[in-house]
């Protein structure tokens, strides 16, 4: 900080406080307080303070600190959002139902909580951050937030719109994904008792699909009831693709579970313009292989071989084999069947015991069946229940046919080869992971979309829909602060340095030494992203007040950011 005396013609001088910041290279200044009506043995004072010397006998009783507020992250996070353009995506004119979602997806990054403690962190009162005054949203109730994701839900279209248009393209590859998250509370009419990713017995849940483009960023998002089965939900993301975001050109790439047959025959063969890429079940591979359509002896020299079947018309078939996949599910199985064995082998000394024997056939058939509930391996094994003894044996037979087809996989494409290459269809499959990813920070790491605890039907989707594009947002800084984060900022190499595209993924040489150094090539701490936000966190706002002798002044003052800081809001292209 510094005393500046500027001249104003005919008027007396003002005496400004000022500060000097760098922004994109170029030093600028700005006002923190008009000091001109200070006597002039105060600001002689002031200015003796600021070039180190001391004015006054206790310098603690010259400024105190009223109040200190976070800001570095808000700023990162806001300011990310406003060089994307989100606020004009979501509503071209400003108003406060836009600034309300816009503070509400800032708050779900920083901070995910409800809707009553996310408004008390806007309040001058009890705020936790500049968010609410940065936005004018610090008067806000939790009926005014509840009102604005009402109004988010009305624009979803014309949102998702927008970032179709700016993400997707003809002959775009679409990334589909399904999940689905539990809900408290019995009276929503969206959500249904189904099956449970979230393995919660007995919770209600949703049921949600997530659009992405090639890259892993999330373009749209739907809400279905929690008892809908994957493949049905199918049908309405390729009318919204086509019919709202006008794109007649794609290719979907979902997995097998998806992109079933029913839904490939029904869904897209008939509709020209839409290819696919997907996977075949093991029911369908051993098949292949009965026909001899699939022979193992392709793997002896190549992971990666095309192959042709009647089963399959139309479509290229590119089988895979990764060997370190077949280890893992060798071992995996392996260890199932001992621990399946150690269970039943209880239950044969219970039945074989002298003393209160276990008999009956239903009696054992129960004890049994858990067993088998719980590993999951039932298949590979024969058993012989009756009243009293009981005994059991591998289905080696079994076990044996499904070895020989550990670590194989076949994609199933539409997509000719001189679109996309045998390595590229491969490679489009497997992207499928960066919607996995978003699954994780949308349900857990970083964003917390569950458990959903909204009633209303319109509600949860309004919810839904804004940790969409709080995703969004994250989404982009992710990538923007790649260098100084644990994730990988050079894929591509990663890509290079792989033997095939069949063998497991790898992380670039860089990241794999940020991850041993714990420090990046211009050494500064590496970080996670939650992380990096908390540290972030620590650039705050603090409200001084002045108590120089002959006059009173209260002025604001950000704490100056550390190099590691700096470095981060330079690659997201914010300022303070």
């Amino acid at each position: 900080m510094y005393i500046e005396r500027v001249p104003n013609r005919t008027s007396p001088p003002a005496i400004l406080l000022r500060e000097s910041y760098r922004q994109e290279g170029q030093v600028r200044k700005r006002t923190l307080a008009n000091l001109s009506k200070l006597p002039p043995e105060a600001i002689e004072g002031l200015r003796t303070l600021l070039k180190g010397g001391v004015a006054i006998s206790e310098l603690d009783e010259a400024f105190s600190i009223i109040r200190t507020r976070p800001h570095g992250h808000v700023a990162a996070v806001l300011g990310t959002l406003q060089r994307l353009g989100l606020p004009q995506v979501i509503a071209r004119e400003s108003s406060r139902e836009r600034n309300l979602v816009v503070a509400m997806i800032v708050a779900r990054i920083i901070a995910p909580r409800s809707k009553l403690a996310t408004v008390r962190g806007f309040s001058p009162e009890t705020g936790e951050s500049t968010l609410g005054e940065l936005l004018n949203v610090s008067q806000a109730d939790e009926d005014e937030l509840y009102g604005a994701m009402d109004w988010l839900l009305q624009a979803q279209t014309a949102i998702e719109k927008a970032l179709a248009q700016k993400h997707l393209s003809e002959g775009a590859l679409v990334l589909y994904d399904v999940s689905s998250t539990y809900f408290e509370g019995q009276s929503c009419s969206l959500t249904q008792f189904g099956y449970s990713r979230d393995r919660k017995r007995g919770k209600l849940q949703i049921v949600f699909g997530l659009l992405c483009n090639a890259q892993g960023c999330p373009i749209a998002v739907e809400v279905f009831e929690g008892n809908q089965g994957d493949p049905t939900t199918l049908p309405n993301q390729v009318e919204k693709v086509r019919q709202r975001f006008g794109i007649q050109r794609v290719v979907w790439v979902g997995d097998r579970g998806l992109l079933t047959e029913a839904r490939i025959r029904e869904d897209l063969k008939p509709v020209e313009g839409l290819d696919w890429i997907s996977a075949l079940t093991h029911t369908q591979i051993q098949t292949l292989l009965k026909q001899e359509d699939l022979q193992l002896s392709l793997f002896d020299q190549q992971d990666l071989a095309e192959i042709e079947s009647a089963e399959f018309p139309g479509e290229r078939l590119i089988a895979c084999r990764n060997p370190l996949l077949a280890n893992s599910r060798a071992l995996k199985r392996e260890a199932l069947l001992q621990a399946t064995e150690a269970e039943l082998d209880k239950i044969v000394a219970a039945t074989q015991r002298k003393k209160r024997p276990l008999v009956g056939a239903d009696k054992i058939g129960v004890r049994v069946g858990k067993v088998l509930n719980r590993f999951k391996v039932a298949k590979h094994f024969t058993l012989d229940i009756t009243d009293e003894p009981f005994s059991y044996q591998r289905n080696q037979a079994r076990i044996e046919s499904e070895a020989a087809l550990d670590g194989v996989y076949i994609i199933r494409t539409s997509v000719p080869v001189e679109t996309l290459s045998a390595e590229d269809t491969v490679r489009a499959y497997k992207d499928l992971s960066k919607v996995e990813q978003a699954f994780r920070s949308y349900q857990t790491v970083d964003l917390k979309v569950r458990p959903i605890y909204h009633h209303l039907a319109e509600r949860v989707k309004a919810h839904v829909f804004l940790c969409m594009l709080a995703y969004y947002v994250e989404w982009h800084m992710r990538e923007s602060l790649a260098p100084i984060l644990f994730d990988d900022e050079a894929p591509e190499a990663a890509h290079a340095q792989r033997d095939s595209v069949v063998s497991p993924a790898k992380r670039s040489q860089s990241a794999q030494l940020k991850a041993q150094r714990k420090r990046t090539q211009d050494d500064l701490p590496v970080h996670s992203f939650q992380t990096l936000l908390a540290d972030l966190a620590t650039i705050a706002k603090n409200r001084i007040e002045s108590h120089l002798p002959g006059a009173k002044t209260i002025f604001d003052k950000l704490t100056r950011p550390t190099r590691l800081q700096q470095k981060a809001l330079e690659l997201l292209g914010v300022t303070l």
